[in-house]
C-alpha cells in the first residue's frame, strides 16, 4: 500500500468520521470520492458500509436515551425498511439504478435547495405513523436499489420539530440497520478481502477520531441548527449523487 493510497484513505476516513458524528448520516457522500479514486468500487462501498456501522456506534451511544424513550417511534422507520432492501434489490433486475439515482438527486437538491436557505424552516408537527412507515419503507427500497437509503429519511425528519437527540435516535439507527444488511450482503459476497482489510486497518482509527469530533460540534448545536444541518445535507447529497453520475 502506497503512501499516496494511505493518505486519500486517511482523508476519506476524516470526512466520512467526522460527517457522521456530526449528523449521523453522510459517510458515503464524503468518503466514497477519496476510496474510489485507489480502489475497486465493490471495495470502496465494503469499506464505507463497515465503517459506517462501527462509527455510527458512537453516535448512538449519545442519544441511547432518546432511543430506548421513543422505541416505537424508531421501529416504524426500521421495521418497514428491513422489508424495502430485499424489493430494492429485485428493482435493480427491472429498474436502471442510475436513472432512479438521478431522480433521487433531482428530488433533494430542489427540497435542499429551497428550504436550506430560507428564514423559516418547515414544520410538521402532529404524529404521522403512516407517513413514518412509508418513509422507513422507500428509505429501505432507495438503499437496496440505488444505496442512499438514508436520503429520504433525513429530508423527513428535517421538518420533524423534534430536538437534535430525538431526530437522531431514528436517524442513525435507521442508517445503521440497512447498512449493517448491506454489510452481511457484501460478506457473504467475498468483499472483505486482503485488501479491504488491510484499507480498513487504516480507516477504521481515523474514522473514529474524526467522529468524536463531529460528536463535539453536534453537541453544540441548537435543535434548530441540526434540523437546518440536514436540509443542507439532503442538498449536498443530491449534488454528490448527481457528480457520481456523471462521472
Amino acid at each position: 500500500m502506497t503512501y499516496e493510497v494511505i493518505l486519500l484513505l486517511i482523508m476519506g476516513a476524516a470526512a466520512g468520521g467526522f460527517i457522521n458524528g456530526l449528523s449521523g448520516t453522510g459517510t458515503a457522500l464524503f468518503a466514497l470520492g477519496f476510496y474510489l479514486v485507489v480502489l475497486p468500487p465493490t471495495t470502496s462501498v465494503a469499506i464505507v458500509a463497515f465503517m459506517s456501522v462501527l462509527v455510527g456506534l458512537q453516535g448512538m451511544w449519545i442519544v441511547r436515551a432518546s432511543i430506548f424513550a421513543r422505541r416505537d417511534r424508531l421501529l416504524r422507520f426500521i421495521l418497514p425498511g428491513l422489508y424495502g432492501v430485499p424489493l430494492g434489490l429485485i428493482l435493480l433486475d427491472v429498474v436502471d439504478s442510475g436513472t432512479l439515482r438521478v431522480g433521487i438527486a433531482v428530488f433533494l437538491i430542489v427540497y435542499g435547495g429551497y428550504f436550506g436557505f430560507r428564514a423559516a424552516l418547515p414544520s410538521f408537527s402532529r404524529r404521522t405513523p403512516v407517513i413514518d412507515g412509508a418513509v422507513g419503507f422507500l428509505g429501505g427500497v432507495f438503499g437496496g436499489a440505488a444505496g442512499v437509503s438514508g436520503a429520504l429519511p433525513s429530508m423527513w425528519l428535517s421538518i420533524r420539530p423534534w430536538t437534535k437527540s430525538e431526530t437522531r435516535a431514528v436517524l442513525q439507527p435507521f442508517n445503521m440497520t440497512m447498512l449493517t444488511t448491506t454489510v452481511t450482503l457484501l460478506f457473504l459476497r467475498g468483499a472483505y478481502d486482503q485488501t479491504a482489510l488491510k484499507a480498513l486497518a487504516v480507516t477504521i482509527p481515523c474514522g473514529l477520531l474524526a467522529a468524536q469530533v463531529g460528536i463535539a460540534v453536534f453537541r453544540r448545536l441548537s435543535d434548530t441548527g441540526f434540523r437546518r444541518l440536514l436540509i443542507l445535507l439532503t442538498l449536498a447529497m443530491g449534488v454528490g449523487i448527481l457528480l457520481s453520475e456523471a462521472a
